[in-house]
């Protein structure tokens, strides 16, 4: 009997190893694993429609970024000028070093051209001319680049030329984070008034060109070679210096979501492909894991008896009621991970003492993005607001109430 037992017990025990070991692998098999070997010593995946940071790598390490800088420059230039109006090459422009159109001192071209010719083919001499133009010079146009990241949001910014070329102005270096980089590519592709022409721009394959004076001809071809490389790449910028080493910022669209890579020197020479692997390997990882999810709580709603409130009754024996509703507001849509969800929390600051105005704000509501490592992120609050008001009551009410109820 005690053997049979013991064989009985043997298979059980059996049995659940097998279900314990299965409920792990299991579980491992739905363990989303995030890029790890990337080249780049800062990266960035952002959704460009929320600027909500889905992966990053020493994001927000400050770090010489060339020139993806003129993305910068063409937003800029297309939210502030006419792309039609002539602009004069200055001496300072036109000795700017390599990559360059190899424009004159004195001649003439038209704003639309320059732009061209920065994003296509990313000429430090048009970039500097352009600047010129739009902002006065050299250092005011600076001022309304990092006036213009601060607006975006960026926070360790710091831009000194508008082509992106190593600078220091023993303040700090020109530069960026991964971070703020895709806050600006957001921007440009998404939320600025001009995102169609700045696509439109930077997605043209080949344009050419003469200046005003018909002498000279030039044909620019785009060096954005990502925009072939995947379904849905929108735009992009590359740029190298020997500070920065390779670079690139890129948006790419894909069933109705928006992505943005930022990288940061993501190798130096012999490694210039390094960049179109970082680039793939995040955009996959946001198309294959993130997906829009919408979040509909009924809007919340509270009734607190008023102290000292005077009741619509009349009656000085009856507590008055104040209801507080949540402010009303669209239903919040985010690109989520399978292992993430959102949450509310009431967060309720109200003194229920007469008087009470109609309108007053008596706490807040607060949305929160739960992560796969169980910490939390704050990415909404919606005010609660009372629904009615109360008067307070004094010694005239209770009289009146009192003579009413005599004479009745």
């Amino acid at each position: 009997m005690y053997r049979r037992w013991k064989k009985i017990l043997m298979i059980l025990v059996g049995i659940i190893t097998a279900l314990y070991t299965h409920g792990v692998n299991a579980d491992a098999q739905e363990t989303i694993r995030e890029p790890e070997q990337l080249y780049a010593l800062s990266a960035c995946l952002m959704d460009a429609e929320s600027g909500r940071v889905l992966f990053e790598k020493e994001g927000s390490v400050h770090r010489a970024n060339a020139s993806t800088t003129k993305i910068m420059t063409l937003i800029l230039t297309l939210e502030r000028a006419d792309l039609g109006e002539t602009v004069t090459v200055s001496e300072r422009a036109a000795r700017q070093p390599d990559v360059q159109l190899n424009m004159n001192s004195g001649e003439e071209y038209r704003l639309e051209d320059l732009c061209y010719s920065m994003m296509l083919e990313s000429h430090n001499d048009s970039a500097v001319a352009i600047a010129e133009h739009v902002g006065g010079s050299v250092e005011a146009f600076a001022d309304l680049m990092n006036e213009k990241a601060k607006e975006i949001g960026c926070e360790q910014t710091y831009f000194i030329t508008p082509n992106g070329l190593d600078e220091s102005d023993g303040t700090n270096f020109h530069g960026t984070t991964a971070i703020d980089l895709a806050k600006i590519m957001s921007y440009c592709v998404m939320h600025s008034p001009k995102a169609a022409q700045f696509l439109e721009i930077t997605r043209t394959q080949n344009y050419s060109f003469q200046d005003l004076s018909g002498k000279r001809s030039f044909s620019c071809q785009n060096h954005n070679a990502f925009l072939q490389m995947m379904e849905g790449a929108l735009s992009g910028k590359t740029g190298f210096t020997a500070d920065a080493g390779y670079c690139y910022v890129g948006a790419l669209e894909r069933d109705g979501r928006t992505f943005v890579v930022a990288l940061l020197g993501c190798g130096w020479p012999n490694h210039k492909t390094y960049k179109w692997k970082d680039c793939k390997t995040l955009f996959s990882y946001g198309i294959e894991n993130y997906d829009y999810q919408t979040f509909e709580q009924p809007l919340g709603s509270w009734e607190y008896a008023v102290t000292g409130g005077a009741s619509e009754s009349g009656d000085p024996f009856e507590l008055p009621v104040v209801r507080l509703e949540e402010e009303n507001h669209e239903p919040i849509r985010l690109l989520l991970r399978s292992d993430e969800s959102i949450e509310c929390e009431n967060q309720l600051d109200f003194d229920a003492t007469a008087p009470v105005m109609l309108g007053q704000k008596g706490g807040e509501v607060r949305y929160y993005l739960r992560k796969a490592d169980s910490s939390r992120q704050l990415i909404y609050r919606a005010d609660i607001y009372t629904k009615n008001e109360v008067k307070e009551k004094n010694l005239a009410y209770d009289l009146c109430f009192l003579l009413t109820n005599f004479f009745k």
